[in-house]
């Protein structure tokens, strides 16, 4: 297993990257291939004991900053370590490709290098969400904003094989998210969407409302990129809301310290089995030609770790391929695109 990883990519720069391809490469023997400004990655390297790791450097002198705009740089920017790791993957140097960089730019950069698997008309981004079951997908959060019928087809088709492959769900429940249960309801583009979801070679279950996120009402829940990125950014906001609520509440009087003293380590334990996105590491770049896993800027290496073993799986459990012979089973619709779209 060769993995790149964007040793620039995230708000800390590359130590907990390194750290993080160092842990990776010791405890599971893959050869971690760390791409990014040799000046500053080497000396990071040199502090760990890589004895008999597989740690090679790619210099990259270019960075894609997180303030650029992610399609201009991806052009502009040759010698990022974003697009030379693309370029390996491309090429078949490596098996995977790993970010905790520039979202848009890891998307601009993802379809410029590997392109779309064949069929496939917009890739999506794919994000685990913590539910009162365990951890369910949602696509896409952020690739499209806009979208048209079979594109959440294609999402539904994609998130039900991850979900089977990488999340060992067996035969993934797959819910489109609406503003009701009924078919009649939602937007066009969803009503649209809904008999051909039915038609599809999937386990559909109907249309989901906002409250069967949570409760983990199905294995992958579709939707928009808009509407999956603001359902994604609330649930965040919500989840600090409530730590701050705790807080307060139990700094508030003396039996509320007492309270929050002694119920302080089960509710730690509880939000942390719940919402622990370390664990989950990244998300999944679905329906490019290549394994591409994306993570949060602010990923420290644990998660980094994780999102490395989320992209080995993905190349092990052959993800790309089952997508493309998960097409072929798709009724055909009128709709196609072969335009690449932009990423902002």
């Amino acid at each position: 297993m060769k993995i790149v990883l964007d040793a620039m990519g995230g708000d800390f720069g590359p130590a907990p990257n390194v750290e993080a391809a160092v842990q990776t490469a010791r405890e599971f023997g893959y050869e971690i291939v760390l791409v990014g400004r040799q000046e500053l990655v080497r000396p990071l390297l040199v502090q760990h004991n890589t004895a008999n790791l597989h740690l090679p450097i790619v210099h990259a002198s270019e960075v894609i900053e997180m303030h650029e705009h992610p399609a201009q740089a991806v052009k502009t920017k040759k010698n990022s370590s974003m697009v030379m790791g693309m370029q390996l993957v491309k090429n078949g140097d490596a098996d995977a490709f790993v970010t905790m960089g520039n979202t848009g730019g890891a998307l601009a950069a993802a379809l410029f290098n590997l392109g779309r698997i064949r069929g496939i008309h917009r890739p999506a981004l794919a994000a685990a969400y913590p539910t009162m079951k365990g951890w369910s997908l949602l696509l896409d959060v952020g690739a499209n904003t806009d979208v048209k019928p079979d594109y959440l087809v294609q999402f539904a088709l994609m998130g039900s094989i991850y979900a089977e492959k990488v999340m060992n769900v067996r035969n993934p429940r797959v819910a489109l998210i609406s503003n009701g249960e009924e078919e009649t309801k939602g937007s066009q583009i969803v009503q649209d969407a809904h008999p051909l979801l039915k038609a599809a070679p999937i386990n559909f279950t109907g249309n989901a409302e906002g409250r069967d996120l949570p409760a983990g009402n199905a294995d992958v829940f579709v939707t928009d990129g808009f509407t999956g990125n603001v359902i994604l950014k609330l649930s965040e906001g919500m989840k600090t809301m409530v730590e701050d609520l705790l807080r307060n509440a139990f700094m508030s009087s003396a039996q509320g310290k007492v309270a929050g003293l002694l119920s302080r380590d089960i509710i730690r334990g509880a939000m942390k089995k719940r919402l622990d996105y370390e664990e989950v590491g990244g998300a999944p770049l679905l329906g490019v030609d290549g394994v591409v896993i994306i993570g949060h800027g602010r990923s420290k290496a644990r998660a980094i770790r994780s999102a490395m073993l989320r992209a080995a799986e993905a190349v092990d459990r052959g993800v790309v391929d089952a997508i493309e012979k998960g097409l072929e089973a798709l009724p055909k619709t009128s709709t196609s695109e072969s335009r690449v779209p932009s990423a902002n």
